[in-house]
């Protein structure tokens, strides 16, 4: 694509969703969720004590912090897609790393801290520039296909890393962990925009986010407050809290995974039909009827949809988060700027319910109410949207009926 055309041709808006697809499965899917199946067998072959995993865990999640809140910046200092390649190469690198149990709980902690802060930058540098040169028409199918990514790694790292381990033990499923996203990262590499005049994210000046634009920041970190109980409770909540063992159990979140598959392209899809605006409206209520579920019923089937609905919102209402912002802010830079807080929100957000719902449960042992907690916070996001309807956009217009 040369600097004098208007707009990309369909070719690249496809090359560039895929790099951007592969972004979000090596950093989000494979740095990220393919831990989650690591940790029983880090602990029972005694790599690390329980304690000791769990904060590996946590090391994780400051990183995506760490990146999601530095990582727009980096984008001064570095071309975006020099940025992103060698994000990717870094996630890849981490995980071969961590094939070397002898070298300690520190080298442990650094690697699993260098995979979150990549997997934060790829989310707030990658999905903005995609969606620069995405027509508007085709917004919703390209952030959907992108977010596709995580509910795959949650999906695939379920049902890939078991057999890894079967078939080579925990050093040879974190080679394999790393060979795939060594071949994802050379699968993206010529794919991001190299039109850097029009894509570009590197904000010159602070200006100020605007009334619609904070409102949206406060209703995604509410939503994932709203979504917590069902990514750290649900199964325990089949296995112990109703009695069906683990087996159960891991079913709901095998269909909570295979419902994150798909959950982006559909909210995406609906965008385009009904707008952002509405489409966001209506997940906010999809969520709240799904995540209330537990509460009022106990009925396998119904748990069941619980699952498959929260799953598929748990990266499906980033697609619409991201269509949104690039309907209210005015241009590039503030877009990506925008869509960074909106990440460090959810990772903020996300990283204290579930030590408020942890301490909770801890002193209750009432799983109802964990979910209670959610459903309220995703009702006080759906308030606030409404009340923020009747605001103006940043550029002093009347905000879209979309």
């Amino acid at each position: 694509m040369s600097h004098d055309d208007p707009l990309p041709s369909s070719g690249h808006v496809l090359h560039a969703a895929l790099a951007g697809f592969s972004a979000v499965l090596v950093g989000n899917g494979l740095g990220r969720f393919a831990y989650t199946p690591l940790l029983p067998a880090l602990i029972s072959d005694h790599w690390f004590s329980p304690s000791a995993a769990a904060y590996l865990g946590a090391a994780n999640l400051a990183g995506y912090l760490a990146g999601a809140v530095l990582g727009h910046a980096a984008t001064r200092y570095i071309r975006p897609a020099r940025l992103l390649r060698g994000m990717m190469v870094l996630t890849a690198v981490s995980l071969l790393a961590c094939a070397e149990r002898d070298l300690g709980f520190a080298w442990f902690f650094l690697w699993r801290f260098a995979a979150g802060y990549a997997g934060g930058v790829l989310m707030v540098v990658g999905a903005p520039i995609v969606l620069s040169t995405t027509p508007p028409r085709r917004r919703g199918l390209v952030g959907g296909m992108m977010f596709t990514g995580v509910g795959l790694g949650i999906a695939a790292s379920g049902i890939i890393v078991p057999q890894l381990i079967e078939w080579g033990g925990l050093e040879r499923a974190w080679v394999g962990l790393a060979a795939v996203s060594l071949l994802l990262t050379l699968l993206a590499w010529n794919g991001w925009p190299r039109d850097e005049r029009r894509i570009d994210v590197m904000p010159p000046a602070r200006a100020g986010l605007g009334l619609p634009v904070s409102a949206l920041l406060a209703e995604y970190g509410l939503n994932a407050v709203g979504l917590v109980p069902h990514m750290l409770f649900l199964v325990d909540y089949v296995a112990r809290g109703l009695g069906q063992g683990l087996e159960a159990g891991a079913s709901d979140w095998v269909v909570f995974g295979v419902a994150a598959v798909f959950g982006p392209v559909l909210a995406g899809q609906l965008a385009d039909r009904i707008g952002f605006r509405a489409a966001l409206r209506l997940a906010f209520c999809a969520q709240a009827a799904a995540v209330a579920l537990p509460v009022v019923t106990s009925a396998s089937g119904w748990i069941l949809v619980s699952s498959a609905v929260a799953g598929a919102f748990v990266p499906g209402i980033s697609t619409l988060v991201l269509g949104r912002i690039h309907e209210l802010s005015p241009g590039g830079p503030a877009q990506g700027r925008a869509w960074g807080h909106a990440t460090t929100a959810w990772a903020l957000a996300q990283a204290v319910a579930a030590y408020g719902y942890s301490y909770l449960f801890g002193r209750t042992d009432n799983y109802p109410l964990l979910f209670g907690i959610g459903v309220a916070a995703i009702m006080l996001a759906l308030g606030l949207e409404l009340a923020a309807g009747g605001s103006r956009s940043p550029q002093g217009g009347p905000r879209s009926p979309r």
